[in-house]
């Protein structure tokens, strides 16, 4: 059997490393020194956004397959990958306000609240709201339409309970999926059964909490990130800045599992 294999193939080529070192095009005069880690810290988010949106539905199919093992490792990865994102915070704040502000004038309306792929990471998670794409361009706004009618990560986790031989109850399987998911105390006594009876089953509502606290670590440190290098001011794109990202903390992604943490 001959295999397929590409004798000009480099490590530049595979990784089109020459076009990606091209990418990085500051605007300010000079340019000012700190634009470029600016430029490298936010395309570095991007992608690991879409290594995020990869690794979820992934994640969502071996849940739904009833595959414990690998759904624990595609979580885990997950997992690993916001504690990634959460550290380059730490890059990020190695530069002031000053030299911050020497080249923000050049960055016009863009804003991180324009990142698509991150809209298609709360999709994903189970956000279910008319604001978030509505800002987005036309092709944008309908693939998160299509995201946010199917199973969120959450109902994927719940067909995997229900598959473990635990009785999710089948209104909560069949509702409307492009609705936001409610806090149920039915489900959360299924829940606790599984706490109590199942710790293969355990293990993997364990390891959506952890992504869970990861996505609340990462958007705290993001708004005191900005509220350090920007006070109080005005967003880029408009956005009211630190008071919006503040609005976002503290909202479990996965409710239930918290909710049952006081009934052990």
């Amino acid at each position: 059997m001959s295999e397929n294999f590409d004798s000009a193939l480099t490590y530049t080529s595979y990784l089109a490393v020459d076009e990606l070192l091209k990418l990085q095009r500051p605007l300010s005069t000079g340019p000012e020194h700190d634009e470029m880690l600016f430029i490298i810290i936010h395309q570095t988010y991007e992608l690991w956004f879409k290594q995020l949106i990869h690794e979820f539905t992934e994640a969502q199919r071996a849940m739904e397959s009833g595959d414990s093992h690998y759904s624990l490792a595609i979580l885990g990865r997950i997992r690993t990958i916001l504690k990634v994102c959460v550290t380059q915070i730490d890059i990020l704040e190695t530069m002031t306000p000053l030299q911050f502000n020497a080249f923000r004038s050049y960055l016009s309306s863009s804003s991180g609240f324009q990142s698509a792929q991150f809209r298609m990471v709360e999709a994903l998670l189970g956000r279910r709201d008319s604001k978030m794409a509505g800002h987005l361009p036309p092709d944008i706004q309908e693939h998160i339409k299509v995201i946010t009618s199917r199973n969120s990560v959450w109902d994927s986790a719940l067909v995997y309970i229900n598959k473990r031989g635990h009785a999710i109850p089948i209104d909560v399987l069949n509702r409307d999926k492009s609705t936001a998911y409610s806090a149920n105390a039915a489900v959360q006594e299924v829940l606790l059964e599984v706490h109590r009876k199942d710790p293969e089953s355990a293990m993997v509502c364990e390891r959506l909490v952890d992504i869970d606290e990861g996505l609340q670590e990462w958007r705290y440190r993001h708004v005191k990130m900005v509220e350090r290098t920007i006070g109080h001011k005005m967003g880029t794109g408009g956005s009211s800045g630190v008071e919006y990202l503040s609005s976002t903390l503290f909202n479990p992604t996965f409710s239930d599992l918290w909710e049952i943490r006081s009934r052990f």
